[in-house]
């Protein structure tokens, strides 16, 4: 998993959604579209100062999870008994001992500078994933395939900006949904398909700001709408 990768990912999940190609950098796609995901930090570990990408970044002092299973393996974490005289010395050594564990990465393959990742393959930049394929900065998504900048969210594929939501494809911006298809702007909505700017509707296509529109006026304006999506 590489930069190069990602973006053959990112192509794929705009083909998806918009029917068209992605044309930019991983850096401009991070700042249109996963600008409020909780992501992966950059930091060192304090025992090589090698880059290392960690989920929570408040101890100060990290170890990757590879160097952390070396020393378990070799030296061990146990160090020599020693007289302690005040609060101070004990927590000067704790400090020597107390890293934070980076890049944890388990039963997965192709996952980089990601940290908690469980059962997942062809991950850039995600946290807190599991049992899914082809993510892109991504945040507490599970059973899902080829999502970008998506949150806490359930059996999704082929979707960007999607939170809290479940059961949901091709689509765009989608928020606290289920079944939502082929759709872009989606909250609090069930069972739509082909449907734009809804909110609190269900079992609809062709609606545009929960009004109902004809079929062929319905895809003149989605036209509209993914041009402005694109270029704004």
């Amino acid at each position: 998993m590489n930069d190069s990768k990602a973006l053959e990912i990112v192509d794929k999940i705009f083909k998806g959604i918009f029917d068209t190609n992605n044309n930019s950098s991983l850096e401009t796609i991070l700042e249109k579209f996963a600008f409020d995901v909780k992501l992966p930090k950059q930091v060192n570990d304090s025992t090589t100062n090698e880059i290392t990408w960690a989920d929570s970044i408040s101890s100060g002092r990290f170890i990757t999870n590879e160097n952390m299973e070396k020393r378990d393996s070799t030296i061990g974490w146990m160090i020599p008994k020693r007289k302690i005289n005040n609060l101070q010395e004990l927590i000067d050594i704790w400090n020597t001992i107390n890293l934070t564990t980076t890049e944890r990465v388990y039963d997965s393959i192709n996952v980089v500078k990601s940290d908690t990742i469980y059962r997942c393959e062809n991950v850039y930049r995600c946290t807190d994933c599991n049992d899914s394929k082809n993510i892109v900065y991504c945040d507490s998504c599970v059973n899902s395939e080829f999502l970008l900048a998506s949150q806490r969210s359930s059996t999704c594929n082929f979707c960007i900006r999607c939170d809290d939501s479940k059961n949901c494809s091709n689509s765009y911006n989608v928020i606290c949904s289920n079944k939502a298809n082929n759709s872009l702007f989606i909250q609090d909505c069930y069972d739509v398909y082909e449907c734009m700017f809804c909110s609190h509707i269900a079992s609809k296509k062709y609606c545009i700001a929960n009004m109902q529109f004809e079929k062929e006026e319905y895809y003149e304006i989605k036209k509209l709408i993914i041009e402005w999506i694109l270029n704004s």
